[in-house]
């Protein structure tokens, strides 16, 4: 997938946004290659597999600005980092429990000048502050997932949806979900990206 073909799902976006995206290959490759945060095979697809991916979230959920986002188990910075890029008026928090994973967040930032993007050295259930919406992305399965999150959410809701959690996850989820116990709103990539790669893959809402 060129730049190009991310960008024609996403007209709006401004010209420093566009170079933000255009520089994500080159700085994950020296980082990869320092620390290892996405796989090898998956460092030539970075636009479909983890970019373009984890902007199905920006498809479901258009975050406002003011609102507070946090990324739990951020890996090397998705859903986060492309989430801030296009929604630069939104604060995102990115943690996870792997601090060298953490380093890569914050180099990658600096580096693209994102100012409304910090990350932690944090486990979700350390983290103390309220927030709008939790993303995430195939940490584990749902029912283990949601006790670490579930609190975290402010109480005052403005946007299309109400404050919750917004977890992008693949394959048939009936059973994953159905033990979680939990009402979900299933979003199907497929009805917003035409690559084969989302022929399985959603987002799930949950309301908080």
């Amino acid at each position: 997938m060129t730049s190009e073909q991310l960008f024609s799902y996403f007209p709006q976006l401004s010209d420093t946004q566009k170079e933000q995206f255009e520089r994500l290959p080159q700085l994950y490759e020296l980082w990869n290659n320092q620390i290892n945060v996405i796989s090898r095979k998956d460092i030539d697809q970075l636009f479909e597999r983890h970019v373009l991916h984890s902007l199905g979230i920006a498809k479901v959920m258009p975050f406002l600005p003011g609102e507070k986002v946090l990324d739990v188990g951020t890996g090397g910075g998705f859903p986060g980092i492309p989430l801030a890029i296009m929604f630069p008026e939104t604060d995102f928090f990115l943690v996870d429990s792997i601090g060298k994973k953490i380093k890569v967040v914050q180099e990658v930032a600096s580096a693209l000048g994102l100012e409304n993007l910090r990350a932690a050295h944090s486990r979700a259930e350390q983290v103390n502050e309220k927030f709008n919406f939790v993303v995430s992305r195939a940490v584990t399965r749902l029912k283990e997932f949601h006790p670490w999150i579930k609190n975290k959410y402010t109480k005052q809701s403005k946007n299309t949806l109400p404050n919750g959690l917004l977890y992008l996850k693949g394959g048939d989820l009936s059973e994953e979900i159905a033990e979680s116990g939990l009402k979900v709103k299933q979003y199907y990539l497929k009805d917003f990206f035409k690559e084969e790669f989302f022929d399985t893959k959603q987002v799930i809402y949950v309301k908080g």
